[in-house]
């Protein structure tokens, strides 16, 4: 009979397990994971509502979300698409619904009903769950993979292993990276890793005068190589921006550095389907309506009020001049402003890392099957690969198309 091992008990790994056990009831499979319950992580993503997916249906468009690893993931998405992930769960018990914004969550808003589909599959199964476990090494002698434990004298000595460890993203969930070591002894190498999806903090204390304030559409745009860009929702906070967008050009320069003595300096366009021209226009228009209000209650009119008090501090612009006694130039460099928010990210928003970018070097492991090219009988799924995504289900999405895919080829 065949044993297996999966060192982590997140999406990837349960969804690894089920199927493993769906296609082969007889593989006796050992399920460790360190903390005292499974799919931490899971459950408290979505702020607890967990996005399961997304309601994107187009795979092509689907792979265009992962800015690292979109071509490596193709066999999986395809094989274990969106609406795939949807029936299994609808099929056992967990009802979802598709936002407007094409994100999927359970109909309860709980995250815990997604991991109990699976605590229930594995209590009638031979899914031997080995709860606050901690594996501490690994070696492969012959054909076969010792693990060991802090738990046991003994190691756990199984036909193939599958490393489901995550990254080091929420490292109270128990991602603290020693799967990236794992990885290693058995031969693989590590590319570089960065913090992804995170909020950026700012040099400019302005933001907090409008904490909370967001946006449904916006255009941000980082002033690097390639002007890398994202449009999107997002908001103001105490301490920065924060919000999809940020998260999405966020991973789009993971690897970039930046700290307060060299920072990223971002732009923030608030009308993106209109030109300066167009803006500076409206401007105008709204202020020859309004000739004798003053010019911030004015500018009130096409942004919310608080913002439009920031634009008259930041531009120097008198509080107490009325709409008419203001410059054309002004009402230009106003529209300037506003087409190009500047602001100087200093610091990614710590603890806010939703996820690893980089891991496991792709190249040595075969997008087919997810076995290992350089130690047979060792399979990866999940964070702990250099694949990541764009907020707003992707990257559960992965780890359930990439652990589906892991549990077929060895189930089969």
């Amino acid at each position: 009979m065949m044993r297996v091992a999966i060192i982590g008990g997140g999406a990837a790994g349960l969804m690894a397990a089920a199927t493993i056990h769906e296609d082969d009831p007889s593989v006796e499979i050992f399920l460790i994971e360190r903390n005292d319950g499974l799919g931490k992580k899971v459950i408290i993503s979505g702020g607890g509502r967990c996005n399961v997916t997304t309601g994107i249906r187009d795979v092509k468009a689907l792979l265009a979300k992962y800015p690292r690893g979109n071509k490596f993931l193709t066999s999986a998405m395809y094989a274990f698409p969106p609406e795939a992930v949807e029936a299994w769960f609808e099929s056992r018990g967990v009802p979802l619904k598709t936002q407007a914004d094409l994100r999927v969550f359970p109909v309860s808003d709980d995250g815990r009903d997604i991991v109990r589909a699976f605590d229930e599959l594995f209590a009638m199964s031979n899914v031997r769950v080995l709860l606050k476990t901690s594996a501490t090494r690994v070696e492969k002698r012959g054909d076969e993979f010792f693990i060991f434990t802090k738990e046991s004298t003994e190691p756990l000595v199984v036909d193939k292993l599958v490393l489901t460890t995550g990254g080091q993203a929420y490292r109270h969930t128990g991602s603290t990276g020693d799967g990236y070591a794992f990885a290693t002894a058995l031969g693989h190498t590590i590319t570089a890793l960065a913090p992804s999806l995170n909020a950026f903090f700012t040099s400019e204390t302005w933001p907090k005068e409008i904490s909370g304030l967001s946006f449904e559409r916006a255009t941000i745009t980082a002033m690097r190589d390639g002007r890398p860009k994202f449009s999107g929702p997002f908001l103001f906070t105490h301490k920065g921006v924060s919000g999809p967008a940020v998260f999405a050009l966020s991973s789009l320069v993971a690897f970039e550095p930046y700290d307060a003595a060299n920072p990223l300096e971002i732009s923030i366009d608030l009308f993106p389907d209109l030109t300066v021209d167009d803006l500076r226009a409206q401007i105008e228009a709204v202020a020859a309506t309004n000739a004798n209000k003053r010019f911030d209650n004015v500018l009130g009119l096409l942004v919310p009020k608080s913002l439009a008090d920031v634009v008259v501090d930041q531009l120097g612009i008198s509080k107490t001049k009325s709409a008419n006694q203001v410059a054309k130039k002004d009402m230009a460099r106003s529209a300037g402003w506003l087409k190009a928010i500047p602001l100087h990210v200093v610091q990614r928003g710590a603890g806010d890392e939703f996820v690893t970018a980089g891991g496991v070097t792709l190249s040595e492991v075969d997008p087919a099957t997810m076995e290992s090219r350089v130690c047979p009988g060792l399979y990866f799924a999940g964070e702990i690969l250099d694949v990541d995504g764009f907020t707003g289900g992707f990257n559960l999405q992965a780890s359930w198309a990439v652990g589906r895919l892991v549990g077929k080829s060895i189930g089969h």
